[in-house]
């Protein structure tokens, strides 16, 4: 079975699913994978922090509260300390339009959800993030591998 998780929102399964996002840009998609467990979870998180939003309720739209609530949910359904993540997403989509000397909304959220990962002592085993490009993301919990659709650069495996 497929779940899609759209922007700001999150699920977390067991084997029998395929948890997909579409048309990630500036966005990261974290995935979690508790492999002996065969447990995982998926945010297509928004934004790098709280001060860019007015509504911050939503624990997806960010990777600092996203992560302790999928990383609760799988430990409920057995998964233990083995949990590993993969990042993709984070491009720079209108590097044109950037100020001399900023940095992209896309690099901050690589960073924010790198050190959200750090501090939950959840190590990053692969990325596909940066660039210029769009990307699709299908997590196959069983397996655990994530599967990156971009018109630009074609499916790749992480």
């Amino acid at each position: 079975m497929q779940i899609t998780v759209g922007i700001a929102d999150y699920a977390v399964g067991d084997d029998t699913l395929t948890i997909a996002t579409i048309g990630l840009g500036s966005c990261v998609a974290i995935a979690l994978h508790a492999r002996r467990a065969r447990i995982g979870a998926l945010a297509h998180v928004l934004l790098p922090n709280a001060a860019l939003s007015a509504f911050t309720s939503t624990p997806g739209k960010f990777a600092s509260t996203v992560l302790p609530v999928m990383l609760r949910r799988m430990r409920e359904l057995g998964a233990t300390d083995d949990i590993e993540a993969r990042l993709i997403g984070g491009a720079s989509m209108f590097t044109p339009l950037l100020a001399p000397g900023s940095t992209s909304l896309g690099s901050r959220n690589i960073t924010a959800a790198r050190a959200a990962c750090a501090a939950h002592g959840v190590p990053v085993v692969a990325e596909d993030v940066g660039g210029g490009h769009g990307r699709s993301v299908f997590f196959d919990v069983a397996g655990g591998t994530v599967l990156v659709r971009s018109v630009q650069m074609g499916d790749i495996r992480i």
